[in-house]
């Protein structure tokens, strides 16, 4: 009983931060099945099937606080649906774990990209000034990020975020937004994908309950915060994430001491810290102006 509520709080943590920042759930929820030594295509399975609940609520969620561009969802659907069906069908056979480290390096250049962006670029970007993308930037994107999501349990948030937030012309929280109900489609390709490849019997279903009662509370309290925290800060909070969650992909890779671990854990969110701080300042310093104009 003990370990089920457990679930339930990290599925809650895990779904208030990836519905507020855009990723994560996957990774932490997957991370924690493992360390209980679930097989890593069983514990990918459950996590999975435990996002076509949370996606949902997230989804809904964000589409009533507005923070859903239609458009980008539609875009990411098909081919995200098709890379997370693959990567779960062949999730046996495939070498992710060779791969995923060079994926990991690019993200983590990414992560410092949006940091910066978000710390020394004012100009918030406004919805009417938006310009479509090409619909053939999103047909890769989606597919890698799908593939990724399904074969390393934790993907799709992690790739699309990040990628979608280099452009400079879609606003922060639509991102988030986007990215989060979109990955409803990806969580249901991914268990169908699981479902012919490894059936039923691999898959707990308790722990899946749990993970989802725990997803379905944050839902709502995470697509509220993403509508009401600014861009900037926003921005930055989701590039610390990025790298964060990349860092530990790559210290996994390279099998570091523990105490070298530490160190680089404690220097990069020492960081991330004085970054949110920098720009929180910022925001106030701004708010103060406008005030006394």
């Amino acid at each position: 009983m003990k370990r089920l509520i457990v679930l339930a709080i990290i599925g809650l943590c895990a779904q208030l931060v990836d519905g507020s920042l855009g990723m994560a759930y996957g990774v932490t929820s997957t991370s924690l099945l493992l360390m209980f030594g679930i097989a890593p295509a069983a514990a990918s399975a459950s996590v999975h099937l435990a996002e076509v609940v949370t996606t949902a609520a997230s989804g809904v969620s964000h589409i009533r606080f507005g923070n859903v561009d239609k458009g980008i969802v539609k875009k990411l659907i098909l081919p995200g649906s098709i890379g997370a069906f693959l990567g779960a069908l062949f999730l046996g056979s495939i070498p992710g774990h060779i791969i995923k480290p060079y994926v990991s390096v690019f993200l983590l250049g990414l992560g410092v990209f949006v940091i910066y962006r978000f710390l020394f670029n004012r100009k918030v970007v406004l919805e009417q000034n938006q310009k479509n993308i090409n619909k053939r930037f999103f047909i890769p994107l989606g597919f890698i990020a799908g593939f990724f999501d399904a074969t390393g349990g934790g993907g799709w948030g992690p790739i699309a975020t990040p990628v979608l937030l280099s452009k400079k012309n879609i606003e922060t929280r639509k991102v988030i937004g986007s990215v989060d109900t979109s990955e409803f489609a990806i969580a249901v390709c991914s268990s169908l994908g699981f479902f012919i490849s490894l059936g039923w019997s691999e898959i707990n279903f308790v722990w899946v309950f749990a993970l989802m009662i725990g997803g379905i509370i944050a839902a709502p309290i995470a697509a509220w915060l993403v509508k009401i925290i600014p861009s900037h800060l926003l921005g930055v909070l989701v590039g610390g994430m990025i790298i964060l969650t990349n860092v530990r992909t790559l210290l996994l890779t390279f099998s570091l001491p523990s105490n070298a671990t530490v160190v680089i854990y404690s220097v990069l969110i020492g960081l991330w810290i004085i970054g949110i701080i920098f720009v929180a300042l910022n925001l106030k310093k701004q708010k103060t102006q406008y005030e006394k104009a």
